[in-house]
């Protein structure tokens, strides 16, 4: 793969990865609200991820281990804070199961590719 297009890829699944955990937790929950009930949840997150993502950290070595712990811990903590300061309460149970989620969804798919790239280095991809 050509490295130009590993940041790109690497948000896309940052992204999908914040939508994803967004999108499970409301149907575990049973929330409404369409699509703007969605969007409120997800705004926190993905403020986050957004600020988590102008680190250098995170842009040198976006599918790197260390930019995915740089980007659970700006994701999970800034939208945990936001989110707290929205609804006015934060249950520990759920800043866990956030913490949790969220790191094995950010740091699961670049664990993934490493692994792909390790058992993959020095032979030709057809």
């Amino acid at each position: 793969m050509s490295p130009s297009r590993i940041p790109g890829l690497a948000v896309a699944a940052d992204v999908l990865a914040v939508v994803v955990f967004v999108a499970v937790g409301r149907l575990n929950h049973d929330a409404s609200g369409g699509l703007p009930g969605f969007l409120g949840t997800l705004a926190p997150f993905a403020v986050g991820l957004l600020v988590s993502w102008a680190t250098p950290v995170v842009r040198v070595n976006p599918a790197g281990l260390r930019a995915g712990a740089v980007v659970l811990a700006g994701t999970a903590v800034i939208g945990l804070v936001l989110r707290a300061a929205f609804t006015g309460q934060l249950p520990l149970t759920f800043a866990v199961v956030t913490v949790v989620v969220l790191g094995v969804l950010l740091l699961g798919w670049r664990g993934l590719a490493a692994a792909v790239a390790h058992t993959t280095a020095g032979r030709p991809i057809h």
